[in-house]
């Protein structure tokens, strides 16, 4: 891996089902989830500097209302890598955005990677390893490559990407084009993707030469990157606000995929603590003092260490206590995190819990 190969870092996103410990001052990826003293935008800063060879070749973009708070957590990061969003439109228009960017100063044949900035990666490594692959295969042909997560479980969370036909190998690993992606399924048709053994998770993770996602963008979000190219990111604020999935991966006839295994989750949620950290042998994740009578299964989390969660009976829940806000929450409930946010927002009363 060279200077040719520039990492994005995708570092916009709010994390509002981390509430209360995400909050719009401190969303999930300033956050440390895995018991480390890095966040999880450090963490990712620190796998990609590994590839990328150093803060020149490393970007990021983010909205402008975390953006001191991306300086402050990656100081060494040059002002002209940090790319802000006036406002935020979904990963569309800020891959859009970057690879016009990265264009103007590499060219069009310049390899560019995408990642969010608040995945977990267990195997450093395999992970390298992984793109040194992407990287050959958008660098040898017109191709938008996405790492494709091997499924461990029926998930119904997460996308999925069915692999057709196998165009070689890259660095030792199979490449295919991509028959289709399919979003969030039941759970029968998850389980009907497992049992094929052609179906991967969508990671979100892309690599491509920025010529060719640009031409592509051109013929499938022309509504995204003309603006862009017209007007500049003054435009932002009034363009479509789509995924990157949506306008791009789910039309394009170039996706490719590359089915890895590195140790992935997308921290999607307060389960995914129970993912990362559940040991054998114990009832709960606790990331709290908790002193707990015939309590089970429960994700207990304080930010503060001299608070006591106090737990009798209750069994997989999950109970956040954060500044002046205590969450609790039936592990199976945590996706409609989001409408009480709404609630929240609705409410002027509750403004200061956002």
């Amino acid at each position: 891996m060279n200077s040719s190969f520039i990492p994005v870092i995708l570092a916009g996103g709010k994390g509002t089902r981390f509430w209360p410990l995400s909050r719009q001052d401190r969303p999930k990826q300033f956050l440390s989830l895995d018991g480390s003293s890095r966040s999880l935008l450090q963490a990712t800063a620190d796998r990609l500097l590994a590839i990328a060879g150093g803060w020149d070749s490393l970007w990021v973009i983010t909205s402008s209302q975390i953006s001191q708070g991306v300086r402050e957590q990656l100081p060494d990061l040059p002002n002209q890598n940090l790319l802000i969003e006036s406002q935020g439109m979904d990963t569309a228009a800020a891959v859009a955005w970057a690879s016009l960017e990265i264009k103007k100063r590499y060219g069009e044949e310049a390899v560019i990677g995408f990642f969010p900035a608040d995945h977990w990666i267990a195997d450093q490594e395999a992970f390298v390893h992984t793109l040194s692959a992407a990287t050959q295969l958008a660098a040898s042909k017109a191709a938008i490559v996405t790492l494709g997560i091997k499924p461990t479980f029926s998930s119904t969370g997460y996308g999925y990407i069915e692999q057709g036909e196998k165009i070689g190998s890259f660095n030792e690993l199979p490449a295919y084009h991509v028959n289709r992606f399919t979003e969030k399924p039941n759970r029968e048709t998850a389980e009907t993707f497992l049992s094929t053994g052609r179906f991967s998770w969508n990671s979100g993770m892309f690599v491509f030469r920025a010529g060719v996602v640009l031409e592509e963008l051109h013929t499938h979000a022309p509504e995204i990157i003309e603006p862009l190219e017209q007007q500049g990111p003054d435009i932002y604020p009034q363009l479509p606000k789509k995924s990157i999935d949506y306008a791009l991966m789910e039309k394009t006839t170039l996706a490719y995929v590359l089915p890895v295994e590195f140790g992935w989750d997308d921290l999607g949620d307060w389960n995914a603590i129970e993912r990362l950290l559940k040991k054998e042998g114990t009832p709960n994740v606790e990331l709290a003092t908790h002193l707990g009578l015939d309590t089970q299964g429960a994700i207990i989390y304080a930010s503060d260490p001299e608070d006591v969660i106090v737990t009798i009976g209750l069994e997989d829940v999950v109970i956040v206590r954060d500044r002046n806000v205590t969450l609790i929450v039936k592990k199976d409930r945590t996706q409609d995190i989001k409408q009480i946010l709404k609630t929240l927002e609705a409410d002027p009363r509750f403004t200061n819990l956002l």
